[in-house]
């Protein structure tokens, strides 16, 4: 299972890069995400089940509707399989005040705003839509502590719409930083995407190169971070996710 408890200390280099390459040896055979098990194996009996039975029926009359049926949930299956794909990423540069991209995508939101379930002040928000082509397993943008794991019900407006940060189904985590940054990465469910699920647990320290959760089908996954962060990505930019710098933390008073 690609789910598990995070062991790394973000304040170790040394640490994190071992913790990484255990993991990578741990992960290396699972080229599917956990999450599409169950679905992936349904789906291929169902399909099994029904271009049997259309063979059955209709090889002495016509073969042609059978041909045409298998086609179609061949490429329906490929598409499934796709969407559950696991790659296998690890994160090469400096992490202390880096956010990599939470998800592969595409950048749909840059701007302040005021963010009012946890942090309570301004903040900077950058938002990645994935669309149903796109991995859906989402990785942590930053390293750190968790701090707060939440889930709200809510609507399925589509994702990429504005009122979908606060109104759709989400799950919200706060994670502290090394440097005492905090920053909140929130999940958002689509006008498709009806299950969100969430890896991260209160108390429990995360790093770069982990999952965070995973989303089925459609969805968006927004980041809030300090003012004065300098965002590196521009709107419409595809990400990668676990690869792609969107951002860099100015320094705190930790640093200084």
């Amino acid at each position: 299972n690609v789910s598990y408890t995070p062991v790394c200390n973000p304040r170790d280099p040394v640490l994190h890069s071992a913790h990484s390459m255990a993991r990578q040896r741990k992960i290396k055979k699972i080229r599917l995400h956990s999450e599409g098990n169950e679905i992936l194996r349904n789906a291929l009996i169902g399909i099994l089940v029904l271009n049997a039975a259309l063979y059955l029926l209709l090889h002495n009359l016509c073969v042609v509707p059978v041909y045409v049926v298998a086609a179609v949930c061949i490429v329906l299956y490929g598409i499934a399989v796709n969407f559950f794909r696991c790659p296998l990423r690890q994160f090469q540069g400096d992490v202390e005040g880096t956010v990599v991209a939470a998800a592969d995508g595409k950048v749909v939101v840059i701007e302040e705003v005021e963010e009012n379930e946890y942090l309570h002040d301004r903040r900077l928000m950058v938002s990645i839509f994935m669309s149903i082509t796109n991995v859906h397993a989402n990785w942590f943008p930053v390293e750190g502590t968790v701090k707060m794991v939440a889930h709200h019900n809510g609507n399925f407006h589509k994702a990429w719409l504005p009122k979908a940060s606060t109104e759709n189904e989400r799950s919200t985590v706060v994670i502290e930083t090394p440097e005492g940054h905090e920053v909140l990465v929130r999940q958002v469910a689509g006008a498709v995407a009806r299950r969100i699920v969430t890896y991260a647990r209160e108390n429990e320290e995360c790093c770069i190169d982990e999952h965070m959760g995973f989303i089925k089908f459609g969805s968006r996954v927004d980041v809030y971070l300090p003012l004065g962060s300098e965002v590196l990505v521009k709107m419409g930019q595809a990400t990668v996710g676990n690869q792609t710098v969107i951002a860099k933390m100015p320094p705190t008073a930790k640093q200084r």
